[in-house]
Formats: structure tokens, C-alpha cells, sequence
């Protein structure tokens, strides 16, 4: 039996090991936009964006972000769950990171790579306890339920949801997750040794309640003589949001009062949707999900494990919710899906600063991570992910950045005879820079182009307005020209098959 003098004994080694390397937990709900944090409502935030935050309440996020760096261009370049992902795990572009779009039983084609080296394999290598905790979503499912096997682990077809065995897990050694599957109040998840658990419970606390466990070691879950990687992947505040079915019910009460037209305040929002009032709801998970990463915070602080961990908060990418007047939350170039929260926190050694110049694309988390921890000689050659540590720590403020991020939008290609894609499309291509929106969006059919997205971010911060390509040659030219540079970056297929030539100069570029 466990005594508290063991476990104090326990803590203390573990903190004399954490003074040579820090740890790491990397905290990602899914579909939570940039904005639906309250501080950028508060100065000094206010002043460094030109929108206006979603009116959630989030005391935790705020206190954070006051405490970390905190990005206002932090960009989900494929604005989808299992594409983010997997650039993440790899710091690669979709298409080499072996997921080209949502993971799903009839897609063999989308699936994490099983030779890549993921960030959880350079962690794992180099001394470090790693752990994943929630959603997945990065493989491609198979009949391999351990506890039917022969079968997939739902019912559903095709199926969605998907067990990850030991052998591709990527230097996880604690491991309390799975594929994707959206009943936040009885949630299941796969352990370790693969044994299934069948939970009644919002998803975001029970998970919380894993890491804190993990956190302190309360049933040996890591070797405390090792720092940590934890990743903690809350599915809310993704859909479903139609209930308190979804959602804690005491925070729903927050903004159960409120209008619509309180709640959906961004002006491109069209308030008559049927899905509108899901706001509440959706604002409901977000400030749970605050509460539950401020239990995080406050077990870091009991350990005395908080000046020697590095703490981020992101997500995979975000949510339109009625913006552009669209039912797709997210899979679009507007700033309600791919502008999602970056914020890092390590005392003493990261300054509390609003980078406003930094735009970060989601192949650079990788490289900046393993960076920060002063394993930038271990970050695999195949990484396509800049390492901006340097510039975090201080000691490279004017480590050279991207003009813009990469937006990349994939549909399924060709199918075999039982209806699997083999294949995928890339269907649509942009660049977001500090200014402007552009997006390319091809006909499947003829490969030409069908419609185009343009906007001024600075002068229509809300997207209202498309501007015609034809109309502003000049900044298109340029915008073509610096995502020229960014296709050959990402090693694209645009760029390698020189997609809409007549517009990209890809011969213009070194």
C-alpha cells in the first residue's frame, strides 16, 4: 500500500529529474475557434485583434493567457480532425503524414503513417514517460476489436470509431483513448493492455480526472524518474450540441438566459439557422472545458511541477457556428474554422507576450515543441514544420517566418470495387497571410477552377465580402506567387503537378 510518505518521496525524486528536463502536456479540445476565449475581450488582448470575442466565460483561459505566449495567427491548415492530427503527431503536411482526410472505415487511403516518427516516438527515445489521453482519430479503422475480434468496435457502417493497438501507438507507454466517437456523457475508451471502458460521465472530466491521476502517479501510471509528454484531447466542444445531454448543465445555465443575438455576436452570423441555438450549448462545453484545463493548472501547482512544465492550449480547428451562414463548422478557409487558440506557457524561460507577427502553421507545433525541450537535434529530417523555439525563448526573435499558412482541402478520389477510396482529391488550395484570405477552389470534375475566395482580413475582419479575382490582380499575383513557395514547402500536389499553372508561378520560384 502506497504511503504518504512514498508518495511525497515519489514526488520529490520525480522533481529533482524535471530540473534537467521539463515536461510537456499538450492540452487540444476539438472545434474550439480562437475566439471563443473570453480574455480577448480584455486588455491588453483586445487591442491586438480586430474581432470581438465570443461572450464565453473562461476565467481559467484568461488567467493563462496572461501568464504565456499567446499567438493571434495560429493557423489549422486543413481545418479537419484527422488531417490536423496527424500533422501534429508528424510536423508533416497531409499528404505525407499519411492522413488526407477524415480517418473512416471505407478510407484505407487516411491513415497515420506507421514508419512516421511522430513527436511521441522523439519524446519516447529521449528518456521521456509519454501519454495520450481522449480522441484520437488517426488511424483508419479496422476489424480489430480486442475484445470481438475479427469485427470493428462499433456497429455503424462504414465505421468512424477505431481501436489503436499497441504496435501503432508511436511511444505512447500510458494510452486511455480512442478513434472518435461523439456521446460526451457515456463516452469509452481503450486502456493500455486494451481492456474497454464504458464510462457515464461528461468525456472533458473523466479525462481530467485520468491526467490528474497520471499527474500524481496516484496508480503507478508513469515512471516518476522520467519527465513527461502528456497530449490530453477533449472531443467537446465538438458536436453534438443540442442538449445538456452534451454539456455540463451548470455551465449551460450561464447562457441558457441569453438571446441569440447576445450569444452570436460575430457579424457574418445569420441567427435564423437551425443551428443557432446550439450556441449555448457549445458555449456551455467551452467554459467546462475551461474549468476542466484549470484543474489541470491547479494539480501542477500542488506538485510544484508548474515552473518546470511547459503548457499549451490549442485545438484541432474551429467552428463557424451560423458565420458565413454555412452548416460545415469547419473544412473552410474562413477565419471561424482555421484560426484556433496557440497558447504556451513555460515560467522563466517563455515571456507572457501577444505575438501578433508569428503566423504558426500546424506542421510547425512539432518541431517547436521538441525545440523547447532542447531536442531540436532529434527532430526527424522527413519534418516539413518550422522550429520557432528559439524564437519563444528568446534567443532568435527574428527567426525568419512563413508570408502566410497553407490552406489545404482534400475530397475522396478514386474507389475500388468495394467502394473503398484509394485515392484522394485535392480539391481546394489558399494561403492566409497577416492581410488577406485567398482560396482556389477546383472543379472535380474538368480540374479547372470553379470559384474563388478572396478577402481583406484588416478591412473586413468578418469576411463579408469576396472580392473577384479579376478585379485586384496585383494582390492576387502576389498571394499566388508566396503560395507558389509554400506548395513546394509542404512538397503539395499542386505544386508537383503544377495545378492552375496559369495563375500559381510555380517556374517563378527557387
Amino acid at each position: 500500500m502506497k504511503t504518504a510518505l512514498t508518495g511525497i518521496l515519489s514526488v520529490s525524486a520525480s522533481i529533482v529529474v524535471m530540473a534537467e528536463k521539463p515536461n510537456v502536456i499538450y492540452v487540444f479540445p476539438d472545434q474550439m475557434r480562437n475566439h471563443a476565449m473570453g480574455f480577448w475581450n480584455e486588455e491588453p488582448f483586445k487591442d491586438s485583434v480586430n474581432f470581438t470575442a465570443d461572450p464565453v466565460i473562461t476565467p481559467n483561459l484568461n488567467e493563462f493567457a496572461r501568464q504565456s505566449r499567446v499567438l493571434t495567427s495560429c493557423q489549422s491548415n486543413f481545418p479537419l480532425s484527422s488531417p490536423h492530427r496527424g500533422m501534429l503527431l508528424t510536423g508533416m503536411f497531409s499528404q505525407n503524414s499519411g492522413i488526407s482526410t477524415n480517418c473512416v472505415a471505407n478510407r484505407p487511403v487516411s491513415d497515420l503513417r506507421d514508419d512516421a516518427e511522430c513527436i511521441s516516438d522523439v519524446f519516447h527515445k529521449a528518456g521521456y514517460d509519454c501519454a495520450y489521453i481522449g480522441k484520437l482519430h488517426a488511424n483508419h479503422p479496422t476489424p480489430n476489436d480486442p475484445q470481438n475480434p475479427g469485427h470493428y468496435v462499433e456497429s455503424q457502417v462504414p465505421a468512424w470509431d477505431a481501436y489503436t493497438p499497441p504496435e501503432k501507438r508511436h511511444g505512447f507507454n500510458y494510452w486511455y483513448s480512442y478513434g472518435t466517437y461523439d456521446v460526451h456523457k457515456h463516452p469509452h475508451y481503450w486502456d493500455t493492455e486494451g481492456d474497454r471502458h464504458e464510462i457515464s460521465q461528461w468525456s472533458p472530466t473523466h479525462e481530467t480526472d485520468k491526467a490528474i491521476d497520471y499527474l500524481c502517479n496516484n496508480n503507478n501510471e508513469r515512471d516518476s524518474s522520467k519527465p513527461f509528454f502528456m497530449m490530453l484531447s477533449y472531443n467537446p466542444p465538438h458536436s453534438p450540441y443540442r442538449s445538456t445531454e452534451d454539456c455540463p448543465e451548470d455551465t449551460y445555465d450561464l447562457y441558457s438566459g441569453k438571446s441569440l443575438g447576445e450569444l452570436l455576436v460575430r457579424e457574418n452570423v445569420d441567427t435564423t439557422m437551425t443551428k443557432a441555438p446550439s450556441v449555448r450549448y457549445y458555449f456551455a462545453s467551452v467554459s467546462g472545458i475551461d474549468r476542466e484545463f484549470g484543474r489541470i493548472l491547479t494539480t501542477l501547482d500542488s506538485l510544484g511541477l508548474q515552473d518546470n512544465t511547459i503548457v499549451v492550449f490549442s485545438s484541432d480547428h474551429g467552428e463557424t457556428m451560423c458565420s458565413q451562414g454555412i452548416e460545415d463548422p469547419k473544412n473552410s478557409p474562413y477565419s471561424e474554422s482555421m484560426n484556433v487558440p496557440m497558447l504556451i506557457r513555460y515560467p522563466g524561460k517563455i515571456k507572457p507576450y501577444i505575438d501578433t507577427e508569428l503566423i504558426l502553421s500546424t506542421p510547425d507545433i512539432m518541431p517547436t515543441l521538441l525545440g523547447l525541450v532542447g531536442l531540436e537535434e532529434k527532430i526527424p529530417h522527413e519534418v516539413e514544420g518550422r522550429d520557432y523555439s528559439g524564437r519563444f525563448l528568446g534567443r532568435d526573435e527574428y527567426a525568419p517566418l512563413r508570408k502566410g499558412a497553407l490552406y489545404i482541402k482534400n475530397s475522396d478520389g478514386a474507389k475500388d470495387s468495394a467502394g473503398n477510396v484509394i485515392s484522394y482529391f485535392p480539391l481546394s488550395r489558399g494561403i492566409k497571410t497577416h492581410r488577406y484570405t485567398l482560396a482556389l477552389n477546383l472543379d472535380k470534375k474538368t480540374g479547372q477552377l470553379k470559384n474563388s475566395l478572396l478577402f481583406d482580413d484588416v478591412n473586413d475582419p468578418y469576411q463579408l465580402v469576396n472580392l473577384p479575382l479579376e478585379d485586384h490582380p496585383e494582390v492576387v499575383a502576389q498571394l499566388c506567387k508566396e503560395m507558389a513557395i509554400l506548395l513546394k514547402e509542404a512538397d503539395d500536389p499542386w505544386y508537383n503537378e503544377k495545378i492552375l499553372s496559369e495563375l500559381i508561378p510555380y517556374d517563378d520560384i527557387n
